[in-house]
Formats: C-alpha cells, structure tokens, sequence
C-alpha cells in the first residue's frame, strides 16, 4: 500500500508527447470593407491527445484480473500491471527461494499464493493480459520499503522478480502450458513502480543495469510529464483535489481509503466515497483536457476497499472518459511513445 508521505517528484519538464495534431478550422479573413489588404486566415492552436494511463499494483486477486480484463475493451483502455512476486510462488516454496534485502529468508509483507492452482490462474491471467496488449510491470517481490536500501538491494529484487516469473507455470504445476512467448514477455518488462512509493537512490542505477526503461514511484504537486534520470524516465502520481474542501490526495485508490475512512473498511457509506472518487478524478481530467493536456495518472490495487468504491468509480470514469475525442487510456508503455511524440511536435510544453 501507499502512504501519503512519499517524497515529492521534482516537477521537472519532461520528455514528449502524442500524436498528431487535429487542426481547428481557420479564422475566416477580416471582411474587406474593414481592411483595404485581407489578412491571411489563422489556424487555432492544435490540439493534442489527452492521455489516461491507469495503474493496478500487486496484481493478484484472480477475480479483479477478470474484472479488469474484462473492463478494458469494453471502456477502450490498455492497463499497466505492476506484478508482486510473491504472488507467483506458495510459502513453502518462497521460504526456500525468496532472500529479501535485510528480512530473514521467505519474508514477505503481502504473503503468498495459498496453492498451485491458484498461481496456475493468475498465471494466466498475466498471458491474457500481455496477450491483450496490457504493460506487465515490476513491483518487487515482498512489498518492502526500500528507503534504504542500496543499488545492489534492489538488484537483488529484480533478480528474484524475474526469477519467480521465470518459474511461474512450473510453480503452478503447468509447465507444459508455458507459451512459446512468456520468456520474452519477460525481457520486454520495463516498468517498475516501488511498493510504498518509496525510494532510495540506489534505485536508478538498478533499474538501468535491469534494462528497464521507466519507474513510476514518484509523487508530483498535480499531472506532471515524467521526467528523465540517467535513461530512465520517471513517473509521479499526481496530487489532485478531494473532497468538500479540495484537499489535495495522491491520485491512488489506497490513499482515499485513507482519506475516507482511516483505512478501516466502511461499507456504509460506499456510495458516498464512490461519488467523492469519480468527482475528483472527473475535475482532474477536465483541468488536463481543456487545459495543456499533460497525461492524468491514477492508480489502484486488486482491492476492494470501502466496499468497492475506488473500483466501481473506475469503471464509471474510464467508461465515460476514454471515447470522449482526442482520448487515449493507455498504459506507460504505450504512454512512452506518445509522449517522446508529442515533445517534438511540441517541445514548449516541456
């Protein structure tokens, strides 16, 4: 889970953005009773797509994979999955394989998968997914704060990352259902988003050495481009306004969990965290939108809290949201592309 008090993101400017530019139609010319020489038609600004690049952290609960699987065509979106290790393994095998930094062998914040068969379906949701065109990302093994932790920490995370998904279908008692494609769905990982949001600066370093291309571990002030850290390009969630006040919140379902209740579940008043939730994400698309267009980042979990009010404000936002023009839900994969464009054919956003 995220805490509130992640570190804030320099608010740097960053690297591209999106496609081509859909031209307005031009400014009809001055009549020429008011001018002896017609001035030259103009042509409005152009307008760049707005992007919605939409987050789940932990990736496990095999239900809320068929949600969100199911989700994604019917809205027009592409997600990112930042998968939790763990999750791959049961905890008689992670208590032999998995050596987290500074925890005793087999620790893990967030446990294990309690059977074979259930690695064996998520196992496969995670090949639908890559399959479908969803990002498959990293989130480190046992959810740990790594605040302190050392390049060589965290090289250690990513190795047993890719270790467990290397083991995956066998850990599920299907190996022989492994897909010709899976090792090089795990080469083409990129993403890494820190649990806790929570960084040290040997980070970076062993992002780039893992061969990935971006983090999104950060926080920003509001929607911010990413911003490039030795070949790595770095994504915040932003913060946006909540509530009666407008209090800003980290843009992520478990901090308005915090927000709503202190974190303990309230199913009472589901309906009203729904409401609050799609409100803020509504006016923080809407600022974006009919503003400068910086991509709106929101991210949540596979769970339900509050009753499922994060989730169902999801699906009403993105369904309403990613068909509008010039709308594009996509995940920081796609997103990266995009960006790079929209940077050279509008580098003063930057």
């Amino acid at each position: 889970m995220h805490r509130s008090s992640a570190p804030m993101a320099a608010l740097l400017l960053l690297p591209s953005l999106t496609l081509a530019p859909s031209m307005v139609r031009a400014d009809p010319p001055r009549s020429p009773a008011l001018t002896a020489s017609p001035e030259p038609a103009t042509k409005a600004a152009p307008k760049f797509q707005q992007l919605v690049i939409i987050s789940f952290d932990g990736a496990h609960d095999n239900r809320l994979w068929e949600r969100s699987l199911a989700m994604a065509p019917k809205v027009g979106a592409h997600f990112t999955y930042f998968l939790s290790c763990t999750f791959l393994m049961t905890r008689a095998e992670g208590g032999r394989a998995y050596r987290p930094s500074g925890h005793k062998v087999g620790a893990s914040n967030v446990g294990y998968a309690q059977s074979r068969d259930e690695i064996a379906t998520r196992v496969r949701h995670i090949w639908q997914a890559h399959q479908d065109g969803h990002d498959i990302g990293s989130h480190g093994c046992g959810h740990f704060d790594g605040k302190d932790w050392s390049e060589k920490d965290w090289s250690a995370e990513f190795t047993a990352f890719d270790a467990a998904l290397d083991n995956a279908w066998k850990a599920g008692g299907i190996g022989a259902e492994e897909p010709d494609g899976w090792r090089g769905m795990i080469d083409g990982i990129k993403g890494f988003r820190a649990p806790y949001l929570s960084t040290s600066a040997g980070l970076v370093p062993a992002e780039r050495k893992a061969g990935l291309s971006y983090d999104a571990s950060l926080v920003t002030k509001g929607p911010a481009w990413p911003t490039p850290e030795d070949g790595i390009q770095r994504f915040g969630l932003p913060l946006i306004p909540e509530g009666p006040t407008g209090r800003r919140v980290i843009g992520m379902d478990y901090n308005l969990f915090v927000r709503h209740s202190m974190g303990v579940e309230n199913r009472k008043d589901s309906a009203t965290f729904e409401a609050r939730t799609l409100k803020a994400y509504r006016d923080a698309f809407a600022t974006q939108y009919d503003g400068s267009r910086i991509p709106l980042q929101l991210g949540f979990h596979f769970v339900e809290m509050n009753g499922g009010a994060y989730w169902r404000a999801l699906e009403t936002f993105l369904a309403e949201t990613c068909s509008k023009p010039d709308v594009a839900c996509v995940s920081y994969a796609q997103a990266l592309p995009l960006i790079e464009a929209r940077k050279k054919a509008d580098p003063s956003a930057f």
